[in-house]
């Protein structure tokens, strides 16, 4: 009987397979022009504008002469600048002012829609739509609502037999009226982003609190308000660096209210924030390099901050 024919071994050799040829950038090149547009308007009007305030801090300049070294006499000048630090608490003081509040208001207003059954598209755009208004309109119309003789705001006072307050004219109602200013403003787009993370929510969890008896309060202290952390995590920090920036809301608000070109920040500078004393020293005085210098003390205040807030929101979610 014939045998069969064995199938010699599959030797399998250790050497790596060839490779083809490595394709070289001159390949792809028509990927990276359809993506170089952004890259080339981010290095213009992006990162040179950084790093040439940078360099500019470190000279005297008023924008048509020549440039002269400074070196780290500007930061000084900064450190001991009354104006500067009397910025810094404004600021401080109305962001606090208009945070907290908006971020109740929000989180309420959040809870109200996502339990809302008509017209829940209706009411979203009616609350986001002050985040899209101009913040000038915004400004002209809440000085007349808080102006010392024709205000809505004074009318009701009277109407409640309580006196008049100059809203504008004195330190405190100026920060209140800047306040009540952003915290319309900002209020509304919180709101659908607190909306947004609620909806992340599982029914199931609420369903097992009702069931085991839980009221409306101590569901959203133990179960609405935990798992909104991250969302109040975004909404805290992106309030930080917002409202730590502000400038258009005192910059319109006080100026319409005097009739003095030079009026910076009302009575005593007491609405006179970090960003708008930059605008006065850059573009009023045309000292850019010392505009420089308060730019990048800006930067420093609003990330000393926005990780204050970040590392204590953290802290109280691992507790």
């Amino acid at each position: 009987m014939a045998t069969a024919l064995e199938k010699p071994p599959v030797v399998l050799s250790d050497a790596p397979a060839p490779a083809g040829p490595r394709k070289g950038w001159r390949e792809y090149w028509h990927l990276y022009a359809a993506i170089s547009p952004f890259y080339l308007i981010f290095l213009g009007f992006g990162l040179f504008p950084v790093g040439f305030s940078l360099y500019l801090s470190f000279h005297r300049w008023d924008g048509l002469g020549s440039m002269e070294w400074a070196g780290l006499s500007q930061y000084q000048y900064l450190l001991s600048d009354s104006d500067f630090w009397n910025s810094i608490g404004n600021t401080l003081i109305i962001w606090a002012l208009a945070t907290f509040p908006m971020i109740f208001l929000s989180m309420v207003t959040a809870v109200m829609l996502n339990s809302a059954v008509r017209l829940k598209g209706l009411y979203r755009v009616a609350y986001f739509l002050p985040n899209v208004t101009s913040v000038v309109a915004i400004a002209i119309v809440f000085g007349s609502i808080f102006s010392t003789n024709f205000g809505l705001v004074n009318a009701v006072l009277e109407g409640v037999g309580l006196d008049q307050v100059a809203w504008l004219n004195t330190p405190w109602g100026i920060k209140i009226t800047i306040a009540a200013l952003m915290t319309w403003q900002w209020t509304g787009y919180n709101a659908i982003i607190f909306l947004a993370g609620l909806q992340t929510i599982p029914s199931d969890l609420y369903e097992a609190a009702r069931m085991d008896g839980a009221g409306p309060i101590q569901t959203f202290f133990r179960i609405t308000l935990p798992l909104l952390r991250p969302t109040l995590l975004f909404v805290l920090v992106v309030s930080t660096v917002t409202g730590l920036q502000s400038f258009s809301e005192p910059q319109v608000l006080l100026q319409t209210s005097s009739n003095d070109s030079t009026f910076a920040g009302g009575p005593g500078h007491s609405g006179q924030t970090m960003v708008l004393y930059f605008f006065q020293q850059t573009f009023d005085n045309n000292d850019f390099g010392y505009g420089a210098a308060v730019a990048w003390g800006i930067f420093l205040v609003v990330v000393l901050f926005s990780i204050i807030n970040w590392r204590l929101v953290q802290r109280r979610g691992e507790d």
